[in-house]
C-alpha cells in the first residue's frame, strides 16, 4: 500500500515515557510514540539508538497496524511466558509475582559487569520457585563461542527449553549450536538479532545456525511480513515483544495469533516490567495467557505519561526522517 503522508501520521501521534519497575536493556524510562489511524492505532519505538534507515522496518510496522489492520486469528488467545531481567536471585521472585501464573519464565543472562555465577544464581532462583516451568535464556549476543559453550553447559543441568542468541555473529551462532550437540549438551539454540537485525533475516534457517526463531513485528516490518519469514524459514516460530505499550503488545499478540503453529510461549507479557501504560484496558497477562484483541489509547493516559517537549520534538523529527525514507522511489 502507499504509505500515509507525514501529516497523516502526526495529525494523531502522541510521544510517551513510560517508567520502568526495573532497569531493562539500560532503559528506565520506556519511550514511544503511538498514533491512531484509520484500522486502529500503531506504535512507534525502535530504539534511540538505532539507525533511521534500521527504525524504517518499524514505521512499516507501525503504518500496517493503523491504516491496513491485522490478517484473521487462527486462536482467541496466546500463552505467554514470564521475563526475568539480570536482576540478583535475591529479586527475582518480587518480579516473578507481577506476572501471575505462567509456564514459562525468560531469564536475561550474559550481562555486561555480571559473572557466570550470577547467571546459574538467577536461573537456580527461578528452577527453585517454579520447577515445572519451561526455563530459556536470553544473552542477547553477550558471549563469545568459548563464553557461551561454557554458560550453557553450565545451565543445561536446569534443563533449559533454548537459549536465545547466545552470540551475536551468525557463523558463531552455528558453531555454538553444532558444538552443543557434539558435546552432547541437549540445549537449542534460537536466533533474535540475528533475524531482526539482518538485513537477510532468513540467512541464520539457510546456514542451519538455530533451531527456531524468536521473531518481533516490529522490527521485520510487520505481522504479514513476520508471517512470511517465518513460513520460509520452516523453523518453529516465538513471538517476542520489543519492550512496547499495549498498542505494540497487540501487534504481537496478532502475530501469534495468525502463526499456523505456536509451539512455544510467547515473549509477550512485557508491561508487567512497566508502571505505566496508555490504555486503561492493558493486555496483561491473565493465567499465564493473552487475549487477542484491538487496543486503543487513552486520552488521560496519553496526556498522563506524555514525554517532555524535547523528546517528543525528537521523536517527532524521527517519525519525520524515517518516513522519507519509506517515500524513497
Amino acid at each position: 500500500m502507499q504509505p500515509p503522508t507525514f501529516d497523516e501520521l502526526r495529525q494523531h501521534a502522541h510521544v510517551v515515557s513510560l517508567p520502568m519497575r526495573v532497569r531493562f536493556r539500560g532503559v528506565t524510562h520506556r519511550e514511544s510514540l503511538v498514533l491512531r489511524g484509520p484500522a486502529g492505532w500503531g506504535e512507534f519505538c525502535p530504539f534511540p539508538e538505532y539507525r533511521d534507515e534500521e527504525s524504517a522496518a518499524w514505521l512499516r510496522s507501525t503504518i500496517e497496524a493503523a491504516w491496513e489492520g491485522f490478517p484473521a486469528p487462527l486462536r482467541t488467545v496466546v500463552s505467554v511466558n514470564a521475563t526475568i531481567p539480570a536482576v540478583q536471585a535475591a529479586d527475582v521472585e518480587h518480579i516473578l509475582q507481577r506476572f501471575g501464573a505462567v509456564s514459562a519464565v525468560k531469564v536475561k543472562v550474559a550481562e555486561r559487569g555480571q559473572s557466570l555465577h550470577d547467571d546459574v544464581a538467577r536461573v537456580a532462583e527461578v528452577r527453585r520457585l517454579l520447577p515445572g516451568a519451561a526455563v530459556r535464556v536470553d544473552a542477547n549476543g553477550g558471549w563469545n563461542v568459548e563464553a557461551a559453550l561454557e554458560a550453557l553447559t553450565a545451565l543445561a543441568g536446569f534443563t533449559l527449553e533454548y537459549a536465545e542468541q547466545p552470540v551475536m555473529d551468525i557463523a558463531d551462532l552455528r558453531t555454538v549450536r553444532l558444538e552443543l550437540r557434539r558435546r552432547g549438551v541437549p540445549v537449542l539454540i534460537a536466533a533474535d538479532e540475528s533475524v531482526r537485525k539482518e538485513d537477510d533475516p532468513l540467512r541464520v534457517a539457510r546456514e542451519d545456525a538455530a533451531d527456531l526463531l524468536v521473531v518481533k513485528v516490529a522490527p521485520l516490518g510487520g505481522v504479514r511480513r513476520a508471517l512470511d519469514v517465518v513460513a520460509q524459514s520452516g523453523l518453529a516460530a516465538v513471538v517476542s515483544s520489543a519492550l512496547d505499550t499495549s498498542v505494540g503488545i497487540s501487534a504481537g499478540v496478532a502475530l501469534a495469533a495468525a502463526l499456523p503453529n505456536l509451539p512455544y510461549a510467547c515473549g509477550l507479557g512485557t508491561l508487567s516490567l512497566m508502571y505505566g501504560d496508555v490504555t486503561d484496558n492493558s493486555l496483561m497477562p491473565d493465567g499465564g495467557t493473552l487475549p487477542v484483541r484491538a487496543v486503543s489509547a487513552s486520552p488521560d493516559l496519553l496526556e498522563r505519561y506524555a514525554a517532555p517537549a524535547d523528546r517528543a520534538a525528537w521523536w517527532m523529527d524521527r517519525l519525520k526522517r524515517t518516513h522519507q525514507l519509506l517515500s524513497l522511489p
